[in-house]
């Protein structure tokens, strides 16, 4: 058995300084030697093992195993997931639909800036509440780049932009995993993570149009994206203080960008503003509804399959001993299963459980793909082409995917990941500060908002009984700080790059992101202790299961 080691060098502030060497392996991978995203993940979860194995002990056989169980989670899920959606974008470029739904968009606004708060912001957040794992980045920053915009800016903006649904991303998963992990009520949690986000979903789309166009750019669009963001966060707000953790994504998404287009119907900037040299917009007349609904028919199925997916009725056929249990498909290290355990004395598992159907957003999107063909009458050499690019294009991204994601389970399951956490635990009251950079270091780690919460949200909470501060707050921050740490993880550069064809300049992406990421995590970390110190009577008291 090997048991975690939280801090093998006796001092827990050198112990965090040898964690975070990988961490700083990649950072300068990208940053300093502008390595493709494969070649920065191997060259990381080499030191990361190396790491493990050296200064921390883990046995050779756990750390291999460890790799192998993260590869793997990279490939199922979230590769599949990636690869799902990009097949259905292809078929809908392919089979001349996407054509139709650009002037669809354009009948709206032809306005690059506006379309970027409708697409990646509103119609971004639906995809995070709904399928979450980088499928919505994928998705909003394909359709932008086809709208017109530039690859590297539609990826960048597209990733700010998932900031704030991140939290409540994937109906509501990564806030209730973490309440049951740490035995609370998850109503509570989530309605101090809907108080928190206020600042943050409030400034992302100003921030959006400010980076396209400055102060200029906002002053010419502020009435539409006023109503974007007022929407969408006072429906967050409400939703996550009176409804849980489900459906604020949703609902603040559906909310906003009805809001928005109708408001668009009576008011337009003056200006346009494009990334390109469009200037006449004459020819973009109304289409008929026929047309249009023809041409978002894969869009529109992709939401009814979701929606069936996250149903308990439809869950409830392929639970154990039920009629599609044989769906289930389990992986394990039968040899050493059960040989690692950590600091609170809980064994940590090695095996991975794959559900082919069940609680698979990849498997849903590809039904809605099998749907579109059928539907709209795809030929078959088209649905070839789709599907022969969508491989081509996947591969040595979904490699880099595996890559990152395996080094996050090393760093996990080694005991690295629970080392930088407890390091910043002993600040005593600057620990109100460092909450939600723990949360920030999760996402980048792990790429996922609910395996940061999981991975974090014990230290959380004992933390803040140990400081006498209300739970919720501390776990909330853990969520709040990851959400901006989603913008820099390894796997969403990875992703994001794959989807606007960048491959191989991983390091131009990362770079656009990692300065506004850095100043966010600040930003969250202040408004933190100012809740705590100034504003406690904000903070509900959680409930105990």
């Amino acid at each position: 058995m090997y048991q975690q080691l939280i801090d093998p060098f006796g001092s827990i502030w050198i112990s965090a300084l040898v964690a975070f060497l990988p961490i700083l392996c990649f950072l300068m991978c990208l940053l300093t030697f502008k390595l493709k995203g494969y070649q920065a993940g191997f060259i990381t979860v080499i030191v990361a093992s190396l790491i493990a194995f050296y200064a921390y002990g883990m046995p050779f056989s756990l750390v291999g195993a460890s790799f192998v169980q993260g590869f793997a989670q990279g490939m199922w899920p979230i590769a599949w997931i990636i690869i799902a959606a990009i097949f259905l974008y292809k078929l809908s470029i392919k089979s001349g639909s996407f054509e139709v739904i650009k002037e669809s968009v354009m009948t709206i606004t032809p306005d690059h800036r506006i379309q970027v708060i409708l697409i990646g912001f509103c119609f971004g957040s639906f995809l995070e509440g709904a399928i979450g794992f980088g499928g919505p980045v994928a998705i909003t920053a394909a359709l932008l780049v086809g709208l017109g915009l530039r690859p590297l800016h539609a990826a960048g903006l597209c990733l700010i932009a998932n900031t704030a649904p991140v939290a409540f991303g994937a109906v509501g998963i990564p806030i209730i995993a973490m309440s049951n992990l740490v035995q609370v009520e998850q109503y509570e949690v989530s309605a101090m993570v809907g108080r928190m986000l206020v600042p943050l979903s409030l400034t992302i789309p100003f921030f959006l149009i400010f980076l396209m166009d400055g102060i200029k750019g906002v002053r010419e669009t502020f009435p539409a994206v006023l109503v974007a963001s007022v929407s969408f966060t006072a429906t967050q707000f409400l939703s996550s203080n009176y409804l849980g953790a489900e459906l604020p994504d949703i609902v603040s998404a559906v909310v906003s960008l009805t809001c928005t287009t109708v408001f668009l119907k009576f008011w337009k900037p003056a200006n346009i503003f494009r990334f390109d040299d469009l200037k006449d917009f004459s020819s973009h007349t109304q289409l008929e509804f026929g047309r249009v609904f023809k041409a978002w028919l894969p869009f529109i199925l992709l939401i009814v399959c979701v929606i069936i997916w996250t149903q308990p009725w439809f869950k409830a056929l392929f639970a154990k001993g039920a009629l599609f249990d044989y769906t289930k498909v389990a992986l394990s290290f039968n040899n050493i299963e059960g040989s690692i355990i950590d600091k609170a004395g809980k064994t940590i598992g090695l095996s991975l459980d794959i559900n082919l159907i069940a609680l698979q957003a990849g498997t849903a999107i590809l039904v809605a793909a099998l749907l579109t063909i059928l539907f709209l009458r795809i030929k078959s050499n088209v649905v070839e082409d789709a599907l022969g690019d969508t491989l081509k294009e996947m591969a040595m991204p979904c490699i880099t995917i595996g890559l990152v994601v395996a080094f996050a389970f090393v760093a996990k399951n080694s005991g690295m990941s629970a080392t930088l956490g407890t390091a910043f635990a002993t600040t005593g009251s600057a620990f109100a500060f460092f909450s939600p950079v723990i949360g920030w270091i999760g996402v980048f780690l792990t790429g996922s908002d609910t395996s940061s919460n999981l991975l974090f949200g014990t230290l959380q909470q004992v933390s803040a009984n140990a400081l006498e501060m209300k739970e919720a707050l501390f776990l909330a921050a853990n969520s709040v700080g990851g959400v901006v740490g989603k913008m820099i993880s390894p796997q969403s550069i990875a992703i994001a790059c794959a989807a606007v064809g960048l491959v191989g300049r991983e390091s131009d992406l990362f770079k656009f992101t990692f300065k506004y990421s850095v100043s966010f995590i600040i930003l969250i970390g202040i408004w933190t202790c100012i809740i705590a110190f100034f504003l406690p009577g904000i903070i509900p008291d959680v409930v105990a299961k």
